[in-house]
C-alpha cells in the first residue's frame, strides 16, 4: 500500500507545497517541548502549482532545493501533504487483534466499496484508531484514498529538491496535529472546545472545525490573498511579483490602506461568516468558541480584531511556535510574521515524535 501513514524512525522535514511557495519546517523534542531548528519559506514560479495541483513539477523540484539550502537544515528525510478535496477518507469497523498484514489484506479486498475510483489508480493507507462503539470486538479504523498522481508529484517534487519523502500526509490531518499545541492558550466550554480555524491561502480559503482537537467538518471555497494581490496590480499598475512584495513589506500609496486593504479585511470576513453558516447549516452545532486565523493572510494588521467585531467570536492568529524554543539560525521576528501560515509544514514536522501511531 501506498503510504498516507507511513511509520517513520527518524526526524522528518515538514515540506508544505502552496499554490505560490513551498515551506520547510524541522523540529527537535525537548523534555519541555519542541525546538524550532530551521525553518524557510521558498516563493513558486507562477502557476507552478494551481489550486493544489503541481502543474509544473521541475519548478517545485527547484524551489524546494532551494528552500533546503536557505534553511541549512542537514535532514534529507521529509513528510509532504495531499489536499483534503484529493482524498476521500472513510471510517470502517474491523475485527480488533487483526494484524497490520491481515487488515491491509482485507482493505485491499473491499476496497472498491469504499473507493470511487478503479483501484489501480489510487494510493490507499488506514489507521486503527482506538475500539468500536459499534460493537465489542471491533475497532475504528480510518481509510484514507487518493489519486496515485498526487502522492507520485509530491514525492518526484522532493526527490528532485534533494529530499527523500518518507511520509504522504493530509492536510486536514497535519493542521490537526499543529493545532494541539495552540489548545492550552484556549479556554474550553461546558461542551468542550470547538475551534474554527479558517486557512486563508492564496486560492483557497479552508475552514476546519475541530471539537475537542478532532477534525468534524472542513470545507475548501476559491478565494484568498490572491484577490488583494490583484486589485494592488490594478490599482497601482504593478506586475504581480511586485504587487506581493508591497503587499508584505509596504510602501504603497496612502490610499492603500482606506481603498484597497479595508475592503478586502471586510471580504474576508463575508468569507468567514459564510463558511461558518455552511457548517451551522450542516451541523447540530450554533456556535463555535474562537475562530483562529491562518494562512499568509491571517497576517494581515487588524484582521483578527475586526473578523472578531463583525462575527462576536474570540479571534486569535494561529501562532503554534509561541511556547517553542529557537535556534539560532531561526530569526524570531520572521518566523512570528511566517507562524500563520506555517500550521501545515509544522503539522507535518510534528509526525517526527509520534512513534508507534502510524
Amino acid at each position: 500500500m501506498a503510504s498516507l501513514f507511513k511509520k517513520k524512525q527518524k526526524r522528518l522535514l515538514g515540506i508544505d507545497i502552496s499554490s505560490t511557495s513551498v515551506k520547510l519546517m524541522e523540529l527537535s523534542q525537548l523534555s519541555n517541548g519542541y525546538r524550532v531548528e530551521a525553518y524557510a519559506v521558498e516563493p513558486l514560479p507562477e502557476n507552478a502549482v494551481v489550486e493544489k495541483n503541481i502543474n509544473d513539477i521541475e519548478g517545485v523540484g527547484e524551489a524546494i532545493s532551494k528552500l533546503v539550502t536557505k534553511s541549512r537544515s542537514k535532514l534529507k528525510q521529509a513528510a509532504v501533504a495531499v489536499s483534503g478535496s484529493s482524498v476521500i477518507t472513510k471510517s470502517i469497523q474491523m475485527t480488533s487483534g487483526l494484524s497490520d498484514e491481515e487488515m491491509e489484506n482485507q482493505i485491499q479486498v473491499e476496497a472498491d466499496q469504499y473507493i470511487p475510483y478503479p483501484l489501480d489508480e489510487v494510493a490507499i493507507d488506514f489507521d486503527v484508531v482506538g475500539p468500536s462503539e459499534k460493537g465489542d470486538g471491533l475497532v475504528d479504523v480510518l481509510l484514507a484514498a487518493c489519486r496515485r498522481e498526487n502522492v507520485e508529484l509530491r514525492e518526484d517534487a522532493l526527490e528532485l529538491g534533494g529530499l527523500e519523502s518518507r511520509a504522504v500526509d493530509v492536510e486536514a490531518f497535519s493542521l490537526e496535529r499543529a493545532f494541539q499545541l495552540l489548545i492550552p492558550e484556549l479556554e474550553p466550554s461546558e461542551d468542550g472546545l470547538t475551534v474554527a480555524v479558517v486557512d486563508i491561502g492564496h486560492t483557497m480559503t479552508t475552514l476546519s472545525v475541530l471539537n475537542d482537537g478532532k477534525t468534524i467538518y472542513t470545507r475548501e471555497q476559491l478565494f484568498g490573498g490572491k484577490q488583494l494581490t490583484e486589485e494592488i496590480m490594478r490599482r497601482y499598475g504593478m506586475t504581480q511579483a511586485e504587487a506581493g512584495l508591497a503587499k508584505k513589506q509596504g510602501g504603497l500609496p496612502d490610499d492603500y490602506a482606506s481603498e484597497v486593504l479595508e475592503p478586502f479585511k471586510e471580504a474576508v470576513v463575508q468569507q468567514v461568516t459564510r463558511s461558518l453558516q455552511f457548517f451551522f447549516a450542516a451541523s447540530p452545532y450554533n456556535d463555535v468558541d474562537y475562530i483562529l486565523l491562518a494562512g499568509g493572510t491571517a497576517s494581515i494588521p487588524g484582521l483578527a480584531q475586526m473578523v472578531k467585531e463583525k462575527i462576536g467570536t474570540n479571534t486569535m492568529v494561529a501562532n503554534p511556535f509561541a511556547s517553542m524554543t529557537l535556534s539560532n539560525k531561526v530569526n524570531a521576528s520572521n518566523l512570528t510574521n511566517d507562524a500563520p501560515a506555517l500550521m501545515i509544514a509544522c503539522g507535518l514536522a510534528l509526525r517526527s515524535f509520534e512513534r508507534g501511531k502510524y
